[in-house]
């Protein structure tokens, strides 16, 4: 199986990259633009696998998009490629919209164009899974969960951007006929995340001995899910799921901000004895809030299991050590990042870009 991945120098693009090529044995087609987030390094372990090929575009850029799907003639889509960070979207929301709907516009018409160049078999075979997030749904109070059936409240500019991009995944399938699926996940962590994401933030602070910054009180929640059972996830619905349907991704893993914080601070303890910053609990500072700042995202994960057969397979404790573990023993991968972004914050609202 032949599949196209775009934004898969990314940190879930890069995931669910080396599970095809290197776990699964398939052909991978990496279409990404290699914006600040974008890392070849990050697929590294599978670039001299014979069946991957990279091809470094916008996916906005309607003939470069239409000329891969023409060359390469995959047999399904999974459309990562997007801009991501909540912080940089209160600050410059622009982008967002650019990459996040026109670019998922731009790639549902080349889609649609190709595939119905297609043969009927091979028709009936192609799939463009459409990857989305929770945070479309809004905020929670302290009890529920989201559901496939939620309705859109989007509260950020991010979420705006995916809920648009989700909609218009569902007209070219009702529409159109295109077979579409969308996902909608909850909070991804684990290896190669760029250090501007709450984990990763967090650990390289607390390795500098810096402020380990707390937005609020540390009472929002999120559920936690680890990127690479994410990618075995997405797999699984792009061969398994019905088109025109969506699947909600969850870890079932819910913890507030500052009890992730502790745990990543009680797991350098453990990791690092030598430290001359324990306990890192010491660093935590609250610092003010996010503006709109959702309280709390939980996943009903039961149509994804019951149906497809997928559940998470790592513990939240044991996926959060192997994170901590990770960014200590790979230095190399980190560390030119860090001379390009210092890990200031970002998500005040007061840039004009």
């Amino acid at each position: 199986m032949k599949i196209l991945v775009t934004g898969g120098a990314g940190f879930i693009g890069s995931a669910v990259v080396r599970h095809l090529a290197g776990d699964l044995g398939c052909d991978v087609v990496n279409l990404d633009k290699l914006t600040y987030a974008g890392r070849l390094s990050s697929v590294a372990p599978v670039v001299d696998l014979p069946g991957y090929a990279f091809e470094q575009h916008d996916i906005c850029d309607r003939a470069a998009v239409s000329r891969i799907f023409a060359e390469h003639t995959p047999d399904g889509v999974i459309h990562l490629a997007a801009e991501s960070h909540v912080d940089r979207s209160i600050d410059r929301p622009t982008a967002f919209v650019e990459t996040n709907v026109s670019g998922t516009f731009t790639m549902l018409e080349a889609a649609r164009e190709y595939w119905q160049s297609l043969a009927a078999p091979a028709q009936e075979k192609f799939r463009f899974l459409h990857v989305s997030t929770d945070e479309v749904y809004g905020a929670l109070g302290e009890n529920g969960q989201f559901s496939e059936d939620s309705q859109y409240r989007p509260n950020s500019p991010y979420a705006a951007s995916k809920a648009a991009s989700d909609h218009f995944a569902r007209a070219w399938h009702r529409t159109y006929g295109l077979p579409v699926l969308v996902t909608n996940c909850s909070n991804n962590y684990g290896p190669y995340q760029f250090p501007e994401k709450m984990i990763p933030t967090m650990v390289l602070a607390a390795l500098e001995g810096r402020d380990l910054p707390v937005y609020g009180d540390g009472s929002n929640v999120r559920d936690w899910l680890h990127v690479e059972d994410h990618a075995a996830a997405l797999y699984c619905v792009l061969t398994k799921g019905r088109p025109g349907e969506v699947y909600n991704v969850g870890g079932g893993s819910e913890r507030r901000n500052l009890e992730v914080v502790e745990a990543i601070c009680d797991a350098l303890d453990e990791l690092r004895p030598e430290a001359e910053h324990k306990p890192h609990r010491e660093l935590i500072r609250f610092v003010s809030d996010r503006p709109g700042h959702d309280f709390r995202y939980a996943i009903d994960g039961s149509k994804l299991e019951s149906e497809l057969g997928w559940a998470p397979q790592r513990t939240f404790e044991t996926g959060l050590t192997e994170t901590v573990r990770w960014y200590l023993e790979n230095p190399d991968w980190w560390e030119p990042i860090r001379d390009e972004y210092d890990g200031h914050r970002q998500g005040l609202g007061d840039e004009k870009k």
